[in-house]
């Protein structure tokens, strides 16, 4: 992801494009429905997610064009098409920096195709391929390995997938692992977001999720977690039931104060209709360096989002009534 630009893809069924629409705390109502104790809420592994971590990462660095990239493409397809009741890939092409013409896939799964009621999932498997933040210039055209940008996002979204594959959801829920987000260069935001970028535009016009949760740079050893700006603007109804849904289970990486305001993948999505909230702790010293590596990051930080998460769809989200 890049400081300032972070990025997020969705991608149900291709079609044409969504309208832009302004999305007020007054339009946009999460339905909030608390089932009973008795409710199954499968518990997160987060030994498991932060081993789905260190998979992409044995794969070094997975930006468009490496060997990591294609060898970890078909490892998150794999995973995805195990776990989920459909699985589709959305390749496209866009022009890169000096002639260079990128290839990207987004991966998009199914969770209760058939439910009309839908939550997105999203994060982005690509990584940076270059370390434009290290001090000695002579590193920094080398590419990151992307432990927390990038790998930890999609280790807690396998991780869900998982559980939603033995214990299904009580609404549809789609995950969208997006490529392309942190492609372009510093002060460049027309290189960014290119998977979300394309989704929004190639998506049914009638899909049309509650809203959308993306995760961004969520593995730090020593995560937390505020609002973030624009998410705040734009889906105020989700930040305020995923925060308080962390006070209610004492997550305390959860911080309920605004952050920063940034520019990541959730901005098209929001855009594009799809009220997004950007899940993200900004606060990095590794970010776009060659030490963003496993250990720093932490199965403790993977676990507090991903039981919030698990916790909101199966104790938060149910059918509406139909009148």
């Amino acid at each position: 992801m890049n400081k300032r630009l972070l990025i997020i893809v969705f991608f149900p069924i291709v079609a044409g494009c969504g309208q832009h629409k302004n999305v007020s705390s007054g339009e946009q109502k999460v339905q909030s429905t608390s089932l009973s104790l008795s409710t199954a809420v499968p518990e997160f592994d987060a030994a498991q997610a932060f081993s789905f971590l260190t998979a992409q990462t044995d794969f070094g660095p997975r930006n468009p064009g490496s060997q990591g990239h294609q060898r970890c493409l078909d490892y998150l397809y794999s995973e995805l098409k195990t776990n989920s009741d459909v699985s589709v890939k959305q390749e496209f092409t866009e022009k890169g920096y000096d002639g260079e013409v990128l290839h990207l896939t987004n991966i998009f799964a199914s969770f209760q195709p058939k439910m009309t009621e839908r939550v997105l999932l999203l994060a982005h498997w690509d990584t940076r391929p270059r370390a434009d933040m290290e001090k000695d210039s002579s590193k920094m055209k080398r590419p990151i390995l992307g432990a927390d940008d990038g790998a930890s996002g999609v280790a807690v979204l396998l991780e869900i997938a998982k559980l939603m594959k033995s214990v299904q959801p009580p609404i549809g829920i789609d995950i969208l692992l997006d490529d392309g987000e942190d492609y372009g260069k510093r002060s460049d935001l027309s290189k960014y977001s290119l998977g979300t970028r394309y989704f929004v535009k190639a998506k049914s016009p009638g899909y049309s999720p509650r809203f959308g949760v993306l995760l961004d740079m969520i593995g730090n050893r020593d995560v937390h977690l505020p609002m973030e700006q624009n998410s705040m603007k734009y889906a105020p109804a989700a930040v305020e039931l995923i925060w308080s849904a962390a006070e209610e289970l004492g997550v305390t990486q959860f911080v309920n104060v605004p952050g920063e305001e940034i520019f990541d993948d959730h901005i098209p999505l929001n855009e594009g209709g799809i009220p997004t909230v950007d899940i993200i702790d900004f606060d990095y010293p590794y970010w776009h360096t060659l030490d963003d590596t496993p250990d720093k990051c932490s199965a403790e930080s993977l676990g507090a989002v991903g039981r919030v998460l698990t916790f909101v769809i199966y104790t938060k989200l149910s059918p509406r009534q139909q009148h």
